[in-house]
């Protein structure tokens, strides 16, 4: 069960954004929800995506979100969270 909800929320964050998407977009939870989910950085994809719609990324509040999500996933790895 837990595999096929992981995957849907994946399959799910691979969809393209539309219009609405790409200016309602909180993109430091995106960089956070990429990075827990084990993604690389997707701004250069995020940004393409967006560019037909005239709508701004917000490359540095993703990327801040992307390292924060890393940082946690990986200190849950190797143990090191209080």
């Amino acid at each position: 069960m837990r595999f096929w909800l992981l995957a849907a929320v994946v399959l799910s964050g691979c969809a393209g954004l539309d219009d609405d998407g790409c200016r309602q977009a909180d993109w430091y939870d995106l960089g956070f929800r990429d990075a827990i989910f084990g993604i690389q950085p997707q701004d250069n994809v995020y940004v393409s995506q967006c560019e037909p719609f005239v709508a701004r990324v917000d490359v540095s509040r993703y990327r801040q979100g992307w390292r924060e999500g890393k940082w946690e996933t990986d200190a849950r790895v190797t143990g090191s969270v209080d």
